[in-house]
């Protein structure tokens, strides 16, 4: 009977050790983490059309904006459908290497639902000031997110989209960079911001004041740059005929032309304002202080990209004065 006690005590001593050992890693072994339940939870965005709750984080967006198509760029998105851009065939040329594949679905003011719906986006952004007509059809597509209006809103309408997109913490890396590029210029500047900025737009058929709630508006001002007694108000624009030239004076005067295709009308008319004998008496005349900068970045992009260009655009003229 010996000879099977000893086999028997080694099985039974095994066992005891496996069970011992199987207890004590249950014990210690770290449970494999879970998904975070914020990573897929609703979020209700409130927007210019009321609230829309969205699920996740968006992947196939489609975007109705220029402005907002340089928000998505900016935080590393490419979207699958955007409106054209104003200028540029069909991007503008500060965004075109980025915009590779990207589905062009009309233009602000006209949409196309077809290749919209086509797309199959999980997140649509537009604006009430050009879409408001539509949303209701674009809301049966996919969730939708409208702001308010565009151009002096740039900055609000930015961190609109960063919430709807779930991307709020990159999106405040960005807005902080901008700031940090803001506080820069300004302190290279100094005493040069103390100088009164004029702006004009000049079309084919008319001339516009650019006041001061506006796209570039809105940069000048956080820039700390004075404007004309005639231009210091916290409105849109104002149209002027050629009696009212000396509206554009300043110490330096920054207009654009809205020529398209080839056309040279919007130019032709500044050229023809500004050797007028009106326009001699101008002091951004006699001193040569009359710069054509770029529509697109001055003002019809309207978006992030757009603003970081104007900044760099505006400190190098402003610099070499």
């Amino acid at each position: 009977m010996q000879l099977f006690r000893k086999p028997l005590a080694l099985l039974l001593s095994l066992v005891l050790i496996s069970l011992l050992a199987a207890c004590g890693k249950s014990a210690t072994e770290t449970p494999s983490p879970e998904p975070s339940p914020t990573q897929n939870a609703a979020r209700t965005i409130t927007h210019a059309m009321g609230s829309t709750p969205i699920t996740g984080t968006p992947q196939r967006i489609v975007v109705l904006t220029t402005q907002g198509t340089e928000t998505l760029l900016e935080l590393g998105i490419q979207p699958v459908g955007a409106v054209k851009s104003w200028i540029g065939n069909p991007w503008y040329d500060h965004i075109k290497d980025r915009m590779n594949g990207v589905q062009v679905v009309g233009d602000e003011t006209q949409p196309n639902m077809e290749l919209i719906a086509s797309l199959k986006p999980d997140l649509i952004l537009g604006t009430k000031v050009r879409q408001e007509k539509i949303y209701d059809q674009l809301t049966a597509i996919a969730p939708t997110v409208f702001t308010e209006n565009l151009g002096d809103s740039m900055l609000e309408n930015f961190e609109l989209y960063t919430k709807a997109l779930n991307k709020e913490t990159e999106g405040k890396a960005v807005l902080d960079q901008f700031n940090k590029l803001i506080a820069d210029t300004k302190a290279k500047l100094g005493d040069k911001t103390k100088l009164q900025i004029s702006m004009a737009r000049f079309q084919p058929d008319k001339v516009r004041v650019y006041l001061k709630q506006n796209f570039a508006g809105v940069v000048l001002e956080k820039l700390g740059f004075a404007r004309p007694e005639s231009q210091n108000k916290k409105e849109f624009t104002l149209d002027i005929v050629k009696e009212q030239l000396p509206m554009l004076d300043g110490d330096v005067l920054f207009y654009f032309t809205s020529d398209r295709d080839g056309a040279t009308a919007a130019t032709d008319l500044a050229k023809s304002w500004f050797k007028d004998p009106l326009a001699q008496n101008m002091n951004v005349v006699k001193s040569n202080r009359i710069f054509n900068v770029d529509e697109a970045i001055w003002n019809s992009a309207g978006g992030m990209m757009a603003a970081k260009l104007l900044v760099k655009d505006i400190e190098k003229i402003v610099t070499g004065l």
